[in-house]
């Protein structure tokens, strides 16, 4: 599945590039986690999903490798909310956001009414998940993580977040599919003022403002995700409606796409079965 090179902007800055394009009316954008990571993170979930339409890398002014905008002021001034602009960019849009990219959109919601539809890929309705996080950290711990988030604390920049975010993979993937994720994240663009930016002024406070009323949804995770528990969604009965579609993973972790990628492709298939009923 092709795609032309084609790039969009918006007035502040929010970069969208086409990754993808198929029949179909559906203009699909693409919001990684992290943040940070930018969304070459999400190439793979492009690929495995394989849905009418048209896919869109997004990345937010200051995410990734979307720095140094003329004339936009402070980047992360307006995150998350200047995913609306992205929102208003393109017709029929399904936006899917991976991890804190799920975060950031229910989040905003002024997209409630900009929305055809929207998936959750291994998010969270509240912060909850830290504190879940850091149990399953202690209890597990890696020394080379360790070594490396002293670097870190030491010298935040971009070069020891690098090297801080490969050492972690263990506790993002599987073991039969670690030596693929950990090649994925070291890839990445690694961006330690998007990061920093979200530990002081969004992780710990984080609170879904808003809930699909009628926007077909999915909300979809790997059964083994340790790093964003799943288990949160259950006490929010404003994500039961017959509008959200829950979907279970299994074999997958917090990249489901890259451990099982048949079962990611069928939920999709089944959200885009939604949005056409």
């Amino acid at each position: 599945m092709g795609a032309q090179q084609q790039e969009r902007w918006t007035r502040s800055g929010v970069r969208l590039r086409l990754a993808a394009a198929a029949a179909g009316r559906w203009n699909r954008l693409f919001v990684p986690g992290g943040p940070g990571l930018g969304s070459p993170s999400l190439r793979g979930l492009v690929e495995a999903v394989r849905v009418p339409g048209s896919a869109w890398l997004v990345d937010l002014p200051g995410d990734g490798s979307n720095r140094g905008l003329p004339d936009t002021g402070d980047p992360y001034a307006q995150w998350p909310d200047v995913l609306l602009e992205a929102a208003q960019a393109l017709d029929d849009v399904v936006m899917v956001g991976h991890s804190t990219g799920g975060m950031f959109m229910l989040s905003v919601p002024e997209l409630e009414a900009h929305l055809a539809g929207m998936a959750l890929v291994s998010s969270a309705p509240n912060a909850g998940w830290r504190t879940a996080f850091a149990r399953y950290a202690q209890d597990h711990p890696i020394p080379a993580v360790d070594t490396a988030a002293e670097r870190y604390a030491e010298h935040p920049d971009d070069r020891t977040l690098r090297a801080l975010t490969p050492a972690a993979a263990p506790w993002n993937f599987s073991d039969p599919a670690l030596a693929r994720g950990r090649s994925l994240l070291a890839g990445l663009d690694h961006n330690h003022d998007a990061e920093a930016w979200a530990d002081a002024r969004f992780h710990d406070t984080y609170q879904a403002r808003w809930s699909p009323q009628t926007v077909p949804t999915l909300i979809v995770s790997g059964a083994q995700d340790h790093v964003v528990t799943q288990h949160l969604w259950r006490d929010e009965p404003a994500f039961a409606r017959p509008n959200i579609l829950h979907r279970r993973i299994e074999g997958a972790a917090h990249h489901p796409w890259l451990e099982n990628p048949e079962a990611v492709r069928a939920a999709f298939t089944d959200l885009t079965d939604h949005l056409t009923n």
